[in-house]
């Protein structure tokens, strides 16, 4: 029964920094390298994250500053980020990309909210799922005589734990995300 709540645990923590990731891409109103893991950029006729092909940096709040590796990379980085649809305008400046944030309108910003509370949906069904298997693993344990009727109420109770530990999680990610976003 421990080994069945190690692994729903684990399972839900990597669910969990799934989520974390994808909402550390949702753009607040200040530059966030992070909102630009999502390019990728042609290079040698292969796509590869942008962060594989330069280096990104926030020299201030409002400004991100990437640098290529490769010179001739350039063009492309800048076609990726227009083609993206965060509605960023890079800015050649010979050896690198200047993107200056500009400050999100109170539509957008509603907008960001609804996408993160989406994932944070998505997150939470991912984390039911993962319940539901655990209880599955739990009864067939039952059925099979390794564990007894209270062994297996116990673990669904333990597994239940877990499961509104993850949901309390999600939910006061999605508050600070949301208060990041508001902030004017």
């Amino acid at each position: 029964m421990k080994t069945v709540l190690n692994e729903t645990r684990d399972r839900m923590q990597k669910s969990y920094d799934a989520f974390e990731s994808s909402v550390a891409t949702v753009r607040t109103g200040r530059a966030n390298p992070q909102t630009l893991n999502r390019i990728h950029v042609e290079y040698y006729g292969t796509r590869m994250p942008l962060n594989q092909v330069a280096n990104v940096s926030t020299p201030d709040p409002r400004t991100l500053l990437i640098s290529p590796f490769d010179k001739s990379a350039m063009p492309e980085i800048e076609r990726a980020i227009r083609e993206s649809d965060l509605g960023y305008n890079p800015n050649n400046q010979g050896d690198s990309v200047f993107i200056t944030v500009p400050p999100l309108n109170d539509e957008r910003r509603r907008d960001l909210v609804k996408t993160v509370k989406h994932m944070a949906e998505e997150a939470k069904v991912a984390i039911r799922n993962i319940r539901r298997d655990a209880n599955q693993e739990l009864a067939d344990m039952r059925k099979e005589n390794e564990l007894t009727e209270d062994d297996v109420r116990r673990g669904e109770a333990d597994v239940q734990k877990v499961t509104d530990e993850f949901a309390e999680k999600i939910d006061a990610r999605v508050k600070s995300k949301e208060a990041d976003i508001m902030e004017v």
